[in-house]
């Protein structure tokens, strides 16, 4: 139970604020909303922008890498 001495660990939820594409669109939207009273009639501009880079990473083909520490612990064991 618990970690080796020594080895390699890195916390994956300090990275976590690395990449959120869509997070300023998403704060403008949210913003317009609370301005209005939560009617998004008055919000459709920023709702148009938020719906565009939400589908422009959909559509994105990314590779996933899997976790960092699986990685770190694959390098780790060409080391030994």
């Amino acid at each position: 139970m618990g970690k080796k001495a020594g080895g390699l660990y890195i916390n994956p939820k300090k990275f976590g604020s690395l990449t959120k594409p869509c997070m300023k669109e998403m704060i403008s939207f949210l913003n317009c909303l609370s301005l209005n009273k939560v009617n998004d009639e008055k919000c459709v501009r920023q709702k148009e922008l938020l719906s565009a880079c939400m589908d422009a990473q959909a559509t994105q083909n990314r590779k996933p890498w899997g976790s960092i520490n699986y990685h770190l612990q694959r390098l780790n064991r060409g080391r030994k």
